[in-house]
């Protein structure tokens, strides 16, 4: 057995079991917290606060000050990238993202890899403002949209879409699907080895619509790129560990986790505990999977859940996490609850 690195989350993810597991919460920093919305209302808009290190750093660290997670995840934005390369982002209430839709690969090229990673100087900035305020246990994970799920956005023009788009493209243009990601996944390796530069511990993948997808269609747009990210990063001297969290993926988990090279994989709020145990290797270290709505509702089913879950991987190498993202009505007093519970072994 190694031993401890003095953050409980890098324990696991080098293959440890540690008892009780640690625990972080996708979207910790958020609307939840009275905190954050302060801070929130400080900004322009979304994207002046991303891009505004002061305010970034403190949404960070916020969820760690009341909570003491085990993880600070860097507040950004998958679809930052996409305003680095080019592309106009912007945020409309009730709307979602909004991005320039392409019509080719080519339309990706305006902005080298290396100039899209250095616009985004600021990310990085809050970066090293949190790596210097965390206490020295707490992991600090970084994070980018993995190239499927980014490109999508590219694809559809918005994030509230059924998707079909770039489906098709995956179904009748694939080579120009391959195309447009392979420049995302560059561009991608570029920002993440900044942010590893700055001080992340750790890096996620989020790939947040795996859901659905044919096999086939899944290997080419979610395996292959993903592995070829990870394989770029390595390449680039970047050691650090990789979550990859192929949300919806279901029965193509053991597919992704063998093929693409992560350290890690996250698991959405459908993961089945006995499927997991019985498919993936029982060495390699799991994150989630606690469903966001029942965080909402608490009670009894919370208290019996979060110990399914933790019975379920007690001996494997697991970080306790939710399926999806902390919703805005979450009562704080839940969260407690869940941690109270999880501390208490």
């Amino acid at each position: 057995m190694a031993g401890s690195s003095g953050k409980k989350i890098l324990d696991v993810l080098a293959g440890q079991v540690v008892s009780p597991p640690p625990v972080w919460m996708m979207r910790q920093a958020g609307r939840h917290l009275p905190e954050y919305l302060e801070t929130r209302a400080r900004a322009r808009d979304f994207l002046d606060f991303c891009y505004t290190p002061s305010l970034a750093a403190e949404a960070t660290l916020q969820p760690i000050r009341r909570y003491s997670m085990d993880a600070a995840i860097l507040f950004a934005d998958i679809l930052l990238i996409l305003d680095a390369m080019g592309l106009g982002v912007r945020f409309e209430k009730g709307e979602g993202p909004l991005v320039e839709e392409i019509s080719q690969p080519s339309d990706l090229r305006r902005i080298k890899p290396e100039a899209a990673a250095d616009k985004l100087s600021p990310v990085y900035e809050t970066v090293a403002r949190v790596k210097a305020a965390l206490p020295r246990e707490t992991t600090l994970m970084g994070f980018a949209g993995s190239p499927w799920t980014v490109t999508l956005y590219a694809v559809e023009g918005r994030g509230k879409t059924d998707k079909s788009a770039a489906w098709r493209w995956a179904h009748g243009r694939p080579v120009d699907l391959a195309e447009a990601m392979d420049l995302v996944g560059e561009a991608t390796a570029h920002y993440l080895a900044r942010q590893v530069e700055a001080g992340a511990d750790a890096l996620m993948l989020f790939d947040s619509w795996a859901e659905g997808l044919p096999d086939n269609i899944f290997e080419e747009v979610i395996i292959a790129p993903t592995k070829k990210l990870v394989d770029r990063l390595r390449g680039m001297g970047i050691t650090v560990p990789i979550i990859g969290f192929p949300r919806g993926a279901g029965v193509m988990v053991p597919d992704y986790v063998k093929a693409t090279g992560v350290t890690g994989v996250g698991l959405d709020t459908a993961a089945s505990p006995k499927f997991i145990n019985s498919t993936l290797p029982a060495n390699f270290p799991v994150q989630g999977h606690l469903d966001p709505l029942l965080l909402i509702e608490g009670g009894g089913r919370l208290d019996a859940r979060v110990d399914q879950l933790l019975d379920a991987y007690r001996g494997r190498p697991h970080i306790f996490n939710l399926g999806h993202g902390v919703r805005p009505e979450t009562p704080i007093a839940n969260v407690e609850r869940v941690l109270d519970r999880i501390r208490k072994g």
